[in-house]
């Protein structure tokens, strides 16, 4: 062989070491598609229902930036730039809102956070499987209760003559209707959102300790640790993962503080401590008709929640690498 034809066949063939990765991309596409064509039509009404009910109504961000008139469309009202953020920053109301919903928020976190992984924990030491599950449906109920319900048991519980009113009397308690007093909101917030969501939230943990090889507590038994030992070298590392995933997730939530049951739970006596950004949104767009100003105020919630869901995520890789993106 000569030396032109060495360097003709050489050339081929880095030629086709470079066409061979796309042509085996394009013939693997088209054999996914051939294999799955039924679940990509079956994945089509969600991607669907994501564009229309999710990612359309963002369009409507642009009225934050206009005095938004109704009769004109989003198209035709006039432009305002920024004067709208600019209105809510300067307002007397802005530093309320934002303390409480960050007060709101972290109280939030750190009390109703754990729960459910100590729930979990618990469920998962029990030997009986009957009790176990009888544990667990309890705990489940509340959850499929709803939040109107949940708000109305609440009230009729903490008014001047509820149950638990009545019970706090016998040592020392001042008989008042507690959701009037500002100083009880948010006790009474996060102890009726913890017995709503406890069961609820635990699912997930007690699949991640399912997933935990038995043989680390056989190794670990071997080694002479105890109860308490097993739990900190074997289950909370092995639950790490998802407690990180579900954090971030939890902080991303944080500025919306389930806004539904504020709503219900609040009154003019108590906004000074439970009215929070979203029923502020709420009070501003649906109440007073200031829809420009209201999406002004829930676009920047969006990006602060937007901002801390990053921030956390970027910690959480630092310090554990793992995160969820």
């Amino acid at each position: 062989m000569s030396a032109r034809t060495k360097a003709i066949a050489k050339s081929n063939k880095a030629v086709a070491k470079e066409i061979r990765p796309e042509l085996s991309k394009s013939l693997s596409w088209k054999t996914d598609w051939r294999r799955n064509k039924g679940l990509y039509f079956l994945f089509l009404p969600v991607l669907l229902w994501y564009l229309i009910f999710q990612y359309g109504p963002m369009c409507g961000l642009l009225i934050s930036f206009q005095n938004y008139k109704p009769v004109k469309g989003i198209f035709g009202s006039p432009w305002v730039g920024l004067k709208n953020f600019k209105d809510f920053f300067t307002n007397p109301f802005f530093r309320r809102v934002l303390v409480n919903t960050i007060r709101i928020s972290v109280t939030n976190l750190i009390f109703s956070f754990p729960m459910p992984i100590i729930l979990a924990l618990l469920i998962s030491e029990l030997r009986s499987k009957t009790y176990s599950r009888i544990i667990q449906t309890v705990t489940y109920i509340p959850h499929f209760i709803s939040i109107v319900v949940i708000v109305s048991i609440l009230m009729d519980l903490t008014n001047r003559n509820g149950a638990i009113t009545n019970f706090l009397v016998h040592f020392g308690f001042t008989r008042t209707t507690m959701l009037n007093e500002p100083k009880y909101f948010l006790p009474l917030y996060i102890i009726s959102g913890i017995w709503q969501n406890i069961g609820w939230n635990s699912i997930i943990y007690l699949s991640a300790l399912l997933s935990i090889d038995a043989q680390l507590y056989e190794a670990a038994k071997i080694d002479g640790a105890g109860k308490f030992r097993q739990l900190i070298s074997v289950t909370l590392p092995g639950l790490l993962p998802t407690i990180i995933v579900m954090l971030i997730l939890q902080v991303g939530k944080s500025f919306n503080v389930g806004y539904e049951k504020i709503i219900l739970m609040y009154n003019p006596l108590t906004y000074e401590v439970a009215d929070v950004i979203s029923s502020y949104v709420y009070r501003e767009g649906l109440i007073n008709m200031n829809w420009s100003y209201s999406a002004a105020v829930g676009l920047f919630n969006s990006a602060v929640s937007f901002a801390l869901v990053w921030a956390t995520n970027k910690f959480s890789k630092k310090v554990s690498g793992s995160g969820l993106w």
